[in-house]
């Protein structure tokens, strides 16, 4: 009798364990969670597509006014340099090619922008002129390697130049005249998104510290822009 009640002791104990370790464990809802690598690839991506068409917002409102007026010439001769250093700067040192694959676009349309204001203020014969000294200096900097460095760390206070040129020319005439809103805003969160691809990636403190700047200026040029648009061109 005894080793009949120890067997069904036993017995019991392994369908206790049995279905201990069999119990179902409800489990939650997966919750939607984004991880660095997602976030980077939505920051470049983001990143590209606002760049394809950053500078169209500028380039239509000049097209539909037939005036480049409150478009600083000084500021975008200026973004042009900055642009052609910090993408040469990149590509000499092999840095990923998704952290800064926009600038190529962006030269593109800065270079339509300016052939639209060279042409309403009359001034096409010095297309050309500008043509040689941006493909001239753009094979000139990467000569050597301390050139490039060089350029680099004045690339952050070349492309500031071009934020005040602009800033400049609207407290002067305080009109934002044909200053495309959209633009600048647009132009503010890439800069904020490069800052997060920078420190996901390279983590160079020059590249860095040009983001930095850039965003802050972008916004001050944007707010300014709205401050001195006319009431009845508020919206674009």
């Amino acid at each position: 009798m005894c080793a009949e009640v120890k067997e069904a002791r036993c017995r019991l104990c392994s369908f206790l364990s049995f279905v201990a370790r069999r119990a179902v464990v409800v489990k939650r809802p997966p919750r939607f969670t984004m991880d660095g690598d997602a976030l980077l690839d939505f920051a470049n991506f983001s990143t590209l597509f606002v760049c394809m068409v950053l500078k169209f917002p500028q380039i239509f409102v000049v097209m539909r006014a037939k005036s480049a007026r409150g478009v600083s010439l000084n500021s975008l001769l200026l973004e042009l340099a900055g642009f052609i250093v910090f993408v040469s700067y990149q590509m000499y040192y092999d840095y990923p090619p998704p952290t800064y694959l926009e600038y190529p676009i962006l030269i593109a349309q800065d270079v339509i922008l300016l052939l639209l204001i060279l042409h309403y203020d009359g001034n096409m014969k010095h297309a050309l002129v500008y043509a040689v000294v941006f493909v001239g200096g753009w094979k000139l900097i990467t000569v050597q390697k301390w050139v490039i460095d060089l350029a680099m760390s004045l690339c952050t206070f070349i492309s500031a130049g071009s934020k005040f040129a602009q800033l400049q020319c609207l407290w002067r005439s305080k009109d934002s005249g044909q200053v495309s809103t959209l633009t600048w805003a647009m132009a503010s969160y890439t800069c904020l998104a490069r800052i997060f691809t920078t420190l996901m990636t390279t983590k160079d403190s020059q590249v860095l510290f040009r983001f930095v700047v850039m965003t802050v200026l972008n916004l001050w040029v944007t707010a300014t822009v709205v401050f001195y648009k006319p009431s009845g061109k508020k919206k674009e």
